[in-house]
């Protein structure tokens, strides 16, 4: 199937993968779409960057019915920054089915949370501590879910949430659809599997550790020498876009510090940091305002930026599967990209990467201080060049869309049937023609699509909404 025309999606979900810029499915799509759509359950391992939330995302939501107003979804995820990328992919592949994405996670206001599962929702992702919190305060209502996702399954477990996530499953309805994403499948997760899924197929894609768009190399360097080679290193490859893996929050820290005063435009990204922050972190570096990100493996999931050229190891990772996730950051979507690993003293570390991957790092020697020398006008260069600012993500996809707000809300008992009914008695206007509807406390939010939100402004300012005239502004976006 060289189209996603071919597997008889809604026109909406079409048109949104075009102008997100999808043409023709992955492999894994290929092998995971028409599965979930004949509703079976799914077991997928496959390599990092080769389209794995579009796979179980596009059939999932071809299959929710917007008419019903609890959630039908729920995708489980190891960490918050993972959440918030899987959440924005859906919500990117459902806009024009007006799909209604709810993101949980810790260390998140839960207030707000619970605001928003109490309005129309049809998907919901979070993680496992989160989600379970909202089931026993009851905020999160699992009678309807029809499909849930278990993304990174083995990391999750690895993370301690087995209790949580077994809960969330014992919770949720027998009949079920279930996928599993897993780099492997160790025992707890094989049992979950045996548990849980009825007859899963298995979609097991070759090569899905490493990838060939991605050189893997390393230096053996002693551990006092490791900030000097990562001078060198970094002037040598003079990367675009950097990311420098750590084992240790005080690591990350030293790194950073080190690359700081050095003059690197860079920034940090480890556990240890405000949610808030971590999330502007991660746009910033995403729409490129820095060239260089020092992190712990809370970044090794949950990035999805096509233009990393250069993954650091300053530590080996203790496990080998997380070095897969980490070098997976680079050479991503048919672009090549370069792993570096600095080698000390744990070279039984090397051997379990190697003995994974089934790839041998090849060993080169640190850079003399004559090549260095030689390069460093041109590192300079870049590093004190504002790099190239990327804009909004799928640009296309948000074109023609005005979100407005209307200052009235539940306590003045507005609901979404008086929007849509006002709206709809706008001369050109239809149903297909309104988005999302989110109604809070003293304020509701409107999407409306097809180009002809500034037309429904302009008459709103003089057309009751509930018989009574509401000012009606645009949201700065």
């Amino acid at each position: 199937m060289s189209a996603f025309i071919e597997y008889n999606l809604s026109d909406s979900i079409l048109k949104s993968l075009k102008l997100m810029g999808y043409v023709s499915p992955t492999e894994v799509q290929k092998r995971t779409i028409p599965v979930i759509l004949r509703k079976q359950d799914l077991i997928i391992k496959s390599e990092t960057g080769s389209g794995k939330t579009a796979a179980f995302a596009i059939p999932i939501i071809e299959n929710v019915e917007w008419d019903e107003n609890t959630p039908q979804v729920l995708v489980l995820t190891p960490t918050r920054e993972l959440a918030q990328q899987v959440g924005e992919e859906m919500f990117n592949i459902g806009r024009l089915k007006r799909m209604k994405v709810v993101t949980v996670f810790g260390k998140s206001p839960i207030h707000h949370q619970i605001r928003n599962l109490k309005e129309k929702t049809h998907i919901v992702v979070g993680t496992p501590g989160r989600v379970y919190d909202h089931i026993e305060r009851g905020t999160l209502n699992l009678s309807r879910i029809k499909y849930i996702v278990l993304d990174e399954a083995d990391e999750m477990l690895n993370m301690g949430f087995v209790d949580q996530i077994n809960q969330i499953l014992d919770n949720a309805p027998k009949d079920i659809v279930m996928t599993l994403l897993s780099a492997t499948l160790p025992k707890d997760v094989s049992e979950i599997c045996d548990t849980y899924m009825k007859h899963p197929k298995i979609v097991d894609l070759e090569n899905i550790t490493t990838t060939d768009r991605i050189e893997e190399i390393r230096y053996d360097v002693r551990k006092k020498d490791k900030a000097k080679l990562l001078l060198d290193v970094t002037k040598i490859e003079n990367p675009d876009s950097c990311i420098v893996f750590c084992n240790t929050r005080l690591e990350v820290d030293a790194v950073f510090d080190l690359l700081s005063k050095n003059g690197y435009p860079v920034k940090k990204l480890h556990g240890g940091m405000e949610q808030d922050l971590r999330t502007n972190v991660m746009i910033n570096f995403r729409k490129g305002h820095f060239r260089y990100l020092v992190a712990t493996d809370v970044a090794a999931r949950g990035i999805d930026i096509e233009n990393i050229s250069l993954v650091i190891n300053y530590d080996l990772p203790e496990e080998a599967e997380i070095y897969v996730h980490r070098i997976g950051r680079t050479g991503r979507k048919e672009n090549f990209g370069k792993a570096i690993s600095f080698v000390s003293e744990d070279e039984y570390l090397l051997g379990n990467i190697e003995r994974l991957t089934g790839v041998e790092l090849r060993s080169v020697c640190a850079p003399k201080e004559d090549e260095v020398e030689m390069l460093i006008g041109m590192f300079e260069e870049k590093i004190n060049t504002r790099s190239v600012i990327i804009h909004e993500k799928h640009p296309a996809l948000h074109k023609g869309i005005l979100k407005l707000h209307i200052n009235a809300g539940k306590k003045t008992k507005m609901r979404a049937g008086d929007i849509v009914g006002t709206l709809c008695n706008i001369e050109g206007m239809t149903k297909d023609d309104i988005g999302n509807i989110s109604i809070q406390d003293v304020s509701t939010y409107v999407e409306i699509l097809n180009n002809k939100g500034d037309m429904v402004l302009k008459v709103l300012q003089n057309k009751p909404i509930k018989g009574r005239l509401r000012k009606v502004s645009r949201v700065n976006q």
